[in-house]
């Protein structure tokens, strides 16, 4: 089923983290990724909220604008009493999680998402092994659980397509173009 935006929202865990551990590795420091993130929330009003570790000096000034943080234990994410009511408010059933690492916060965070009710979307072109040859197994043991990975560009495209506007889908289509 296409996600909506109107009841989707972009987690990003530890989003600076890999800035220490490998600075090529940083997914947001791609030039091929850097307008597609802040295109959630300018295209399609979805929010963007970075949990854990985030420093907003090391990212490029429009992706840094368009996230907003929350000093929050990416292992307590779901109980925190800030995050909750801000996604009850805004109508958000499917969360497309991302950020460092993959095998450890981020899995435990898409599992727990998911055993509290909510829709977890897996952008793997966001997310960062701390060890590469652990991905496959992390990707495996989510979809174990019926989550599976998708990628910024699929979720902009599943957006607009959601959308049925075709002005935003061209907008869209020339972004992914770039």
């Amino acid at each position: 089923m296409l996600a909506n935006p109107r009841h989707s929202c972009v987690v990003l865990l530890n989003v600076t983290r890999s800035e220490r551990w490998d600075a090529q590795a940083s997914p947001l420091r791609s030039g091929a990724r850097q307008p597609l993130l802040p295109a959630c929330s300018e295209i399609f009003g979805v929010p963007q909220i970075a949990v854990g570790e985030y420093e907003p000096s090391v990212l490029p000034d429009r992706i840094a604008a368009s996230i907003e943080h929350l000093d929050v234990d990416p292992l307590s994410l779901w109980r925190d009493p800030r995050l909750k009511p801000r996604l009850v408010q805004s109508d958000v059933g499917v969360i497309f999680l991302g950020g460092a690492f993959l095998e450890e916060e981020v899995l435990i965070a898409a599992l727990e998402g998911a055993r509290h009710g909510y829709d977890i979307r897996l952008l793997s072109d966001l997310s960062v092994a701390r060890h590469e040859a652990d991905r496959p197994l992390a990707l495996a043991r989510l979809a174990h659980y019926g989550l599976f990975a998708t990628t910024i560009r699929q979720a902009l495209l599943e957006w607009a397509v959601s959308q049925a506007d075709q002005a935003v889908s061209r907008k869209i289509q020339e972004l992914l173009s770039q």
